[in-house]
């Protein structure tokens, strides 16, 4: 079974779906809340994993929405190996499909803006996500079934490509 399916266009109003679960569960702190990776890119293959980037006030206000979090049925795995980060995951209670991942940080992190670049890039630039379908689609065949795998594949290309991203948001912030 592939990694990576057809585009979807539902993608999108399943993370807005999310995001309203996310905005009325009470977080205090929650200040707004991003649709990034493959599945928020129309026409771009992905892993049909809605993938969000919770944004909060303060790490103090983060912290705090933890059981609210866990009551919309979310697996709190913290940091999860990137420092800033707090990483939740929303499994199918019924096949135990991962559905959606979020990403959580405090309002002003890089890492927010690392994701947010990256995705506008492929958004705007119909080559550059044409070839990173390419990068996906080679990726997922050569590592069937692991996504280790293939994310340590497609891992230099979407470092490069994010290191663009980058440099142009600053080129183009720069007065």
């Amino acid at each position: 079974m592939s990694l990576i399916v057809a585009p979807d266009p539902g993608w999108p109003a399943q993370a807005q779906a999310e995001a309203n679960r996310w905005r009325a569960c009470g977080c205090s702190g929650l200040v707004q809340i991003h649709h990034i990776g493959s599945t928020s890119i129309p026409g771009l293959p992905a892993k049909p994993i809605i993938d969000l980037i919770p944004v909060f006030a303060t790490e103090a206000a983060m912290d705090a929405a933890r059981p609210n979090i866990e009551e919309l049925g979310f697996e709190w795995l913290g940091e999860f190996g990137l420092p800033g980060r707090r990483y939740c995951r929303y499994d199918d209670p019924d096949t135990g499909k991962r559905l959606v991942q979020a990403h959580c940080y405090v309002d002003g992190s890089e890492e927010i803006t690392r994701h947010i670049a990256f995705r506008d890039a492929l958004r705007i630039n119909a080559p550059l996500r044409a070839s990173y379908a390419a990068v996906k689609g080679k990726c997922a065949a050569l590592h069937p079934g692991d996504t280790h795998g293939y994310g340590d594949c497609k891992s230099d290309w979407v470092q490069k490509t994010e290191a663009q991203a980058m440099k142009a948001l600053a080129e183009k912030e720069t007065p």
